[in-house]
């Protein structure tokens, strides 16, 4: 049977559109890139190099046809400056908002420069994208906006109190996304993140992801730290699931527009278990990992457990994740080897 997914690509390509990328040189924003211009489409990208990359873009070229390629027009530029963002929006059918400052330890130390960015900028796209009477404005939401909200699975209608900056900047985007959607009849969709993991999200630095973080360590033979008991849990989401969550809230119906979906698998796994699962693929691949995690203190912020269900994205947009924690790791796993070793 065809899903939903695989209609919406087969139409994308008899009928191209032109789309928006903000943040495009980054982890999500470089695998929307590759797959819309694998399915021919014309995609302008925004990115102001804070915490995307150009290697990012140089190994999509790498993995499209010339023709393709061509079809890519970049502006290097910052969502924080309004005239910026309606120069990119111009002629533009679809935004997928991916620019933000990630990261929840980046929020507690220094949470006025993620306000700018994930506040401040957010409206300056949302602004611009409603001037231009975009068709879609599709927008990168976040499952810490569930907060201290006790209950599992995670369900849109519930969320408790924010737990950290990070957090309150998301759930304002999403109240903006509310106000604009009734003040202006300009109908969104964000998409709140569990986890994403894959190819091409960065493993150095402080506020790295676990999973390319943790992957690194073991390659290079150091430590891996926990920051708890091993206990905490996450809905991790492999990164062509979000893929997937984009482009079908883009092409969705009016009536499923103006919502907040969740984009995970609808899964938890403990950091214990994803530790072995790591070690496990890297085995896999011919890479030992003897050592045992190294337990510290909790950190401040984070939540204890998240687990997320996907109902809601399923019944409106045909959201059917592919990917579960096992399967993403090891399609992602040769990536991280090649670029790590």
């Amino acid at each position: 049977m065809t899903t939903r997914y695989e209609q919406v690509k087969a139409e994308l390509k008899e009928n191209p559109k032109t789309w928006l990328i903000t943040g495009v040189a980054g982890f999500i924003g470089s695998n929307l890139l590759e797959t819309l211009l694998k399915l021919d489409q014309t995609v302008v990208g925004l990115d102001n190099f804070a915490t995307g990359h150009q290697h990012n873009l140089d190994e999509v070229q790498s993995l499209i046809e010339e023709e393709q390629w061509k079809r890519f027009r970049f502006i290097e530029g910052d969502i924080c400056d309004i005239e910026t963002c309606r120069q990119a929006v111009k002629g533009v059918n679809y935004v997928l908002h991916q620019a933000a400052l990630g990261s929840v330890p980046r929020s507690i130390n220094d949470p006025i420069t993620t306000n700018k960015a994930n506040i401040d900028g957010f409206l300056n796209m949302l602004v611009a994208a409603k001037d231009e009477a975009v068709d879609s404005f599709t927008y990168a939401a976040s499952s810490s906006t569930y907060g201290d909200h006790p209950a599992l699975p995670k369900v849109e209608e519930n969320i408790g109190n924010p737990l950290s900056p990070y957090a309150v900047t998301k759930y304002v985007n999403e109240l903006y996304a509310d106000v604009f959607s009734r003040a202006y009849d300009f109908k969104s969709i964000g998409l709140r993140y569990f986890n994403v993991f894959g190819p091409r999200q960065d493993p150095d630095g402080a506020y790295a992801a676990v999973i390319p973080k943790w992957t690194a360590a073991m390659i290079q033979g150091e430590d891996v730290f926990i920051n708890g008991d091993g206990e905490t849990s996450r809905d991790f989401c492999f990164v062509d699931n979000a893929v997937q969550a984009n482009i079908l809230a883009s092409l969705a119906d009016s009536k499923s527009k103006a919502q907040v979906y969740n984009v995970a698998f609808g899964e938890k796994t403990s950091l214990n278990q994803l530790f072995e699962r790591i070690r496990e693929a890297l085995k896999e691949n011919g890479v030992l990992y003897e050592a045992k995690p190294v337990y510290r203190e909790f950190r401040a912020g984070d939540v204890r457990h998240s687990l997320a269900c996907i109902r809601k994205g399923a019944e409106k947009i045909g959201y059917e994740p592919k990917y579960d924690i096992g399967g993403g790791i090891d399609v992602a796993m040769p990536w991280y080897i090649r670029k790590i070793s």
